[in-house]
């Protein structure tokens, strides 16, 4: 038998599997198609295959980031969470994708990424505190002018910037977004009658992180709330297919969760502090040989181990906790 794909991930907060949409995307499809999985959570991008997250390490050596490509994948594999859907369904499917791309990411993204208490006080501060010193100390950084850029070439307009009146627009096309999805919704429990499909899947990620993050700046989460389906959509799909990860926990979720490596029987805090202190002596030692104060006349360097890679997972299992 085969083994397992395996899917790199964000970890999760605010009760969500995971914090990126495009995870939640991924993880929600793979989720309601049944595909076997292998879950490697992590808040390291450069231990992905591709470098960033998500990312889908087939049995074939092969790796795929966009979710689109990684759920095309999962159908070729019979993992079909839309095998039930007529053309007209599957077309209604890919308008109301494609809409959520136009309408509703570009709000997400502002929200989350450019919003400057927001971005402040939750994104940065997330990642901070969740990825591994010293990534942590330009990571965020370099990840918010990537969602920058992306939100230039999503509005078609190189010289955009922040400001009162991109915000009143991009909330605007957001909540109309919302609203155009509750109304297709309805009463029904997914988008297609009794049976998840990728529509719910994309429609989860992008309204999961609205829901449940706690931002200064609450706009898009206070419209969401007065549509009480879709509201009711999120809860539910996170009540049937992620019930670990809806108890929301009182603190950072993954701060204490080890990544794997040399390290793994160290508390994360230690560790953290035993790398600090490493570099701190490296950046003395280097200012003593660059200021002579310090003569080395002969070193024997030792071969040095890179850390070993994750270590395997059963199927949609977090890293870390039991």
């Amino acid at each position: 038998m085969a083994a397992p794909d395996e899917l790199f991930c964000w970890e999760g907060d605010w009760g969500l599997p995971s914090i990126s949409v495009d995870c939640l995307v991924v993880l929600a499809y793979a989720q309601f198609a049944g595909a076997p999985l292998k879950l490697r959570k992590i808040s390291n991008p450069w231990r992905s295959p591709s470098g960033f997250l998500p990312a889908l390490r087939t049995n074939g050596k092969e790796t795929l980031s966009r979710p689109s490509d990684i759920i095309i994948h999962l159908r070729k594999q019979k993992y079909n969470a839309d095998f039930d859907l007529s053309a007209k369904e599957g077309a209604d499917s890919l308008a109301f994708i494609s809409l959520m791309e136009e309408k509703l990411m570009p709000a997400l993204i502002y929200a989350f990424w450019i919003e400057p208490k927001n971005y402040v006080d939750v994104t940065r501060c997330w990642y901070a505190a969740h990825m591994p010193f010293p990534l942590n100390f330009f990571l965020p950084g370099r990840m918010q002018r990537q969602q920058l850029e992306k939100l230039r070439l999503l509005r078609g307009d190189e010289g955009l910037e922040a400001g009162e009146d991109l915000e009143k627009e991009l909330y605007r096309d957001a909540a109309e977004c919302m609203n155009l999805l509750s109304q297709r919704l309805g009463s029904q429990k997914f988008f297609f009658g009794d049976s998840p499909s990728s529509l719910d899947a994309y429609v989860f990620g992008h309204l999961a992180p609205i829901l449940k993050s706690k931002l200064p700046n609450g706009k898009l989460q206070q419209h969401l709330k007065s549509l009480d389906n879709l509201t009711n959509f999120c809860t539910n799909i996170l009540l049937l297919y992620f019930p670990r990860d809806g108890q929301e926990s009182s603190g950072p979720k993954g701060s204490s969760q080890p990544e794997g490596g040399d390290f793994d029987h160290v508390p994360h805090k230690r560790r953290k502090q035993f790398l600090s202190a490493l570099v701190a002596l490296g950046a003395m030692l280097s200012y003593a040989f660059m200021t002579g104060m310090v003569s080395i006349q002969h070193i024997q360097q030792e071969a040095l181990e890179e850390p070993p890679d994750l270590q395997p997972l059963g199927s949609h299992e977090e890293e870390g906790d039991g």
